[in-house]
């Protein structure tokens, strides 16, 4: 590995050690074995660094959101029992000892003092979205116009944001994805009389 990879992965590990606002420039180059100069040179500064590799680490969980590939999917595309099966497999990442998504709660509450990481991860938004989309719908994420992934993309992310925030705030009565389900069958209930 170069000192740019380097320098992710010790972001990467601070990130998940520290969080956004404590990890300093110093502590990702004693991480990555690397220099300071490199951060500067290699992601033009430490905000940006750290923004980088908070996306890599979601890009990383990713895979486990449709059970990695691994799994034929349940239930059709855009089916409740998929939507119940993708949200399921993403609440099991919030579950695990150490859930890197207290992380995208310390941007959120954070955002005005740390403007470069929250720049950078808005600009990741849309992407974001669009990669949720075939996980629940089908398809294939480079097929995603702009327009579903901003609208339907930004549906998934708002949904995603929320249920961040109820596992960071109090896991014990966070929804799961049954709970999930059971409430978008109701609006969809609702919305067809």
């Amino acid at each position: 590995m170069g000192h740019r990879e380097d320098l992710l992965e010790g972001a990467k590990s601070c990130l998940l050690e520290k969080g956004f606002a404590r990890t300093t420039a110093r502590d990702i180059v004693k991480a990555s074995g690397t220099n300071l100069a490199s951060i500067g040179y290699h992601y033009g500064s430490k905000d940006a660094l750290l923004a980088k590799a908070y996306v890599a680490l979601v890009e990383g969980l990713s895979g486990a959101f449709d059970g990695g590939g691994a799994v034929e999917p349940e239930g059709a595309p855009g089916s409740l029992e998929r939507f119940r099966w993708v949200w399921s497999n993403i609440v099991a990442t919030m579950r695990e000892p150490g859930s890197m998504w207290r992380l995208s709660m310390e941007i959120v509450v954070m955002g005005d003092q740390l403007p470069e990481v929250r720049d950078h991860l808005a600009l990741a938004q849309r992407e974001a979205g669009r990669g949720l989309i075939p996980m629940l719908m089908g398809g294939r994420e480079e097929d995603v116009s702009d327009e579903t992934a901003d609208t339907l993309g930004r549906f998934y992310l708002t949904l995603m944001t929320g249920l961040i925030a109820q596992w960071t705030f109090d896991p014990k009565t966070a929804p799961d994805g049954d709970a999930l389900t059971e409430g978008l069958r109701l609006v969809v209930a609702a919305a067809s009389r």
